[in-house]
């Protein structure tokens, strides 16, 4: 059975729940609670794992703040034995709109610190993300409060539909391939 490692990205604790930046965290939880699977605090992070259409996923929400996230991915790639090939990011991306998703096999870390921290710990800027838009409808100098600001009334409307997709394009990435599912779901 073909094992894939979705990982969320996201801050730990009770502020950042419902914030922008964690976006990462509910995707998978989305994907958990569909899936009626639980996660287990592990090793680096809280883990689920998760069985669809004859391919195993192996979701994380790395515990170790969002600058550290490589470590955590690193562990469980190894642990789990899973090629990087298989292995999808979820991060939140201001230069998206808002539920935007963009899904590519590499790229830049952006001035993302959790994309910083993989690519440092694994030396490759060469594994899949899945980028969701957050937008940039904030003014000069307030970007850290933004993202880590909470979902305002408008796009909560529409956050789960698109929580719902995003979830859709990574199960569609572990049964379809990356190709097909970059073709389907990106701008969608």
């Amino acid at each position: 059975m073909s094992k894939f490692l979705i990982v969320g990205l996201g801050n730990i604790g009770e502020e950042y729940t419902e914030t922008r930046h964690n976006i990462g965290f509910k995707i998978i939880d989305h994907l958990a609670a569909e899936a009626s699977v639980k996660f287990t605090s592990d090793r680096l992070a809280d883990v689920a794992h998760l069985k669809h259409k004859g391919k195993q996923l192996v979701l994380i929400k790395p515990s170790t703040y969002m600058n550290l996230s490589g470590k955590a991915v690193n562990y469980w790639l190894q642990n789990e034995k899973i090629p990087i090939d298989n292995m999808m990011v979820i991060v939140d991306e201001l230069a998206l709109p808002f539920g935007k998703i963009r899904i590519g096999p590499k790229g830049s870390d952006g001035g993302h610190n959790g994309l910083k921290s993989i690519q440092e710990v694994l030396g490759t800027l060469n594994y899949i993300r899945m980028r969701f838009g957050i937008s940039n409808e904030f003014n000069k100098g307030s970007q850290v409060n933004y993202v880590l600001g909470k979902w305002n009334d408008e796009e909560l409307k529409t956050l789960n539909q698109r929580i719902k997709i995003a979830g859709d394009a990574i199960k569609a990435f572990a049964f379809i391939g990356l190709q097909r599912c970059m073709n389907e779901f990106n701008n969608k």
